[in-house]
């Protein structure tokens, strides 16, 4: 498993790292973001879509599951934090997100990673309050590189 780690001190560090992200995302990945509410999931997001070439003004699709954006590639930003049952993903169906040619993003993937794809890449956002209230760590995961 390949493990990286970073660390960011204001909102806009948080938000540079989503876009380098994004500049690097290619056709058909998955990024699953995990994190505690207000950890800055949607600064991360935000700044991922930009490195898409998307100047839209993103949202959290929290009552919609799922927000579609056209950039280099398709973007779909997904927040599945109010979904009680996978099978929720399923009626929308996730499928053609998950291994389509779009590049997915997906908030509080950890609630639905039976579903998730192995070869998924897993960020997770984290506060340390004795570091400072803007410092973030972010570790990214990539299961399917030994």
């Amino acid at each position: 498993m390949n493990m990286q780690q970073f660390e960011m001190y204001t909102p806009e560090e948080t938000n540079d790292i989503g876009k380098n992200f994004g500049e690097k995302a290619s056709e058909g990945q998955v990024y699953c973001l995990i994190g505690d509410l207000g950890v800055g999931k949607t600064v991360f997001t935000k700044g991922f879509a930009s490195g898409l070439g998307i100047n839209e003004h993103i949202t959290s699709p929290t009552f919609t599951i799922v927000n579609e954006y056209e950039g280099r590639n398709k973007f779909y930003h997904f927040d599945v934090y109010r979904i009680s049952d996978v099978e929720e993903m399923f009626e929308i169906g996730y499928e053609e997100y998950f291994y389509g040619n779009g590049i997915c993003l997906i908030e509080w993937a950890n609630l639905i990673e039976e579903i998730i794809p192995k070869e998924a890449i897993w960020i997770t956002i984290e506060k340390d309050l004795e570091k400072g209230l803007d410092y973030r760590k972010i570790t990214v995961k990539k299961e399917g590189e030994v």
